[in-house]
């Protein structure tokens, strides 16, 4: 299918389901769903869910609501706390699912309390190749992917957001930030806070596509190669501001920025149990 037909498709799915749910977090495909969404069915009918909480940068948080505003739905903060389950804290490889099930059944039960047709997420083509436990609870709790269905990739939606004017078109993806914690690692408010603000320290230099990722006493930076001198130009004022949050040791990844890195060390066996 070319472009317009998956956009007609993606139409499609949406009117048989008349009144929907989304799932949303302001970033690329969320942002796009929600306005697809408002086209073709109208505002009226859209009600546009985000989660508050430490794992999500308060920035994004606000970024993203007011976002929202713009596409003219109603915006609806929920504030699942996962830090409450210890399965989640536990940070294994199914971290992923266990956030994703306390989201998904909050918002399941307000889509029946307030006959919604369905919750949708922004779940794309691409992420069915991905390890995304996520997708997991999305089967658990009747949660449809609309993008997926119409089978539009993570590169479609980017053009079909640049044609329809959306701020998100162009911008990188942000997963979570419990995804920076080293597996093994118990995610704590604290850790999280320790993320957010070093990913602050960076983007404050210029930074765009990057992550800190979280070993414990170990910050490890991951920037595009030709980021890499820049960032060991910087590289006095970058540890100081991080051992100021409490790192001991500040490294720079030689490999550079990969998403999902620390699923490198999951075996097989584990990505299987935990999809």
């Amino acid at each position: 299918m070319n472009l317009k037909d998956k956009y007609n498709s993606l139409q499609k799915i949406l009117k048989k389901l008349d009144k929907v749910i989304v799932a949303y977090s302001g970033g690329v495909d969320s942002m796009f769903l929600l306005k697809a969404a408002a086209e073709t069915l109208g505002a009226e009918k859209v009600l546009a869910c985000i989660a508050e909480g430490p794992s999500l940068p308060q920035s994004q948080y606000l970024q993203a609501v007011e976002r929202a505003k713009n596409i003219g739905v109603e915006i609806r903060t929920v504030k699942p706390n996962e830090l409450g389950d210890e399965k989640f804290t536990a940070n294994k490889a199914d971290r992923c699912f266990r956030c994703k099930s306390h989201l998904y059944k909050i918002l399941a039960d307000i889509a029946r309390e307030e006959k919604f047709g369905c919750v949708v997420c922004g779940c794309n083509f691409d992420d069915k190749d991905d390890f995304r436990p996520g997708n997991r609870a999305a089967e658990v709790f009747g949660v449809r992917c609309p993008l997926m269905e119409a089978q539009l990739t993570k590169d479609d939606i980017r053009n079909l957001s640049r044609q329809k004017g959306l701020p998100t078109a162009d911008i990188p993806a942000s997963p979570c930030l419990a995804s920076r914690i080293a597996y093994g690692l118990e995610i704590t408010e604290q850790r999280l806070r320790q993320v957010e603000e070093a990913e602050e320290v960076m983007r404050g230099l210029g930074m765009v596509e990057f992550r800190v990722r979280h070993h414990d006493t170990i910050a490890r930076i991951e920037v595009q190669p030709k980021d890499i001198d820049k960032v060991m130009g910087e590289r006095l004022r970058i540890v100081e501001k991080l051992q100021e949050l409490g790192f001991k040791y500040v490294t720079i990844d030689l490999q550079g920025f990969r998403s999902g890195s620390l699923n490198e060390i999951l075996t097989e066996d584990e990505k299987r149990i935990s999809r």
